[in-house]
């Protein structure tokens, strides 16, 4: 009977730790300028399938993410990304989706003034 028992938990803890490991943690950089930005970018990441949890940082740039690796990779994230205007490291968005954003949201170009954010 111990020995059942003892099986029993241990297939419970077996499962329970392989559960905890489809979350992975990750990070990476997002262009944006505001508030506007922010709530964009997160609707976008928030809007991929697998991602749990996403909160994009203004002066950092640093979109932090945890995502179910089974059910999305950060490609589809940085893909999704792209295609409401916000440009990565490794994907630019195109000239349409970009001048889609808010004219305050504008961050490719180098001489705007940074002192007209939105907060």
């Amino acid at each position: 009977m111990k020995r059942v028992i003892l099986g029993i938990a241990m297939m419970i803890l077996t499962t329970v730790s392989f559960a905890q490991e489809k979350n992975k943690k990750m990070s990476f950089e997002v262009d944006g300028k505001c508030e506007m930005c922010k709530a964009r970018i997160e609707k976008a990441a928030l809007g991929v399938k697998g991602v749990k949890y996403a909160l994009w940082d203004i002066p950092s740039h640093e979109l932090s993410l945890i995502i179910d690796e089974r059910k999305t990779d950060p490609m589809k994230i940085k893909t999704a990304l792209v295609a409401v205007g916000h440009d990565t490291k490794e994907l630019k968005a195109t000239d349409e989706a970009y001048e889609a954003v808010h004219p305050c949201c504008k961050y490719r170009d180098d001489d705007a003034d940074d002192s007209d954010e939105h907060q």
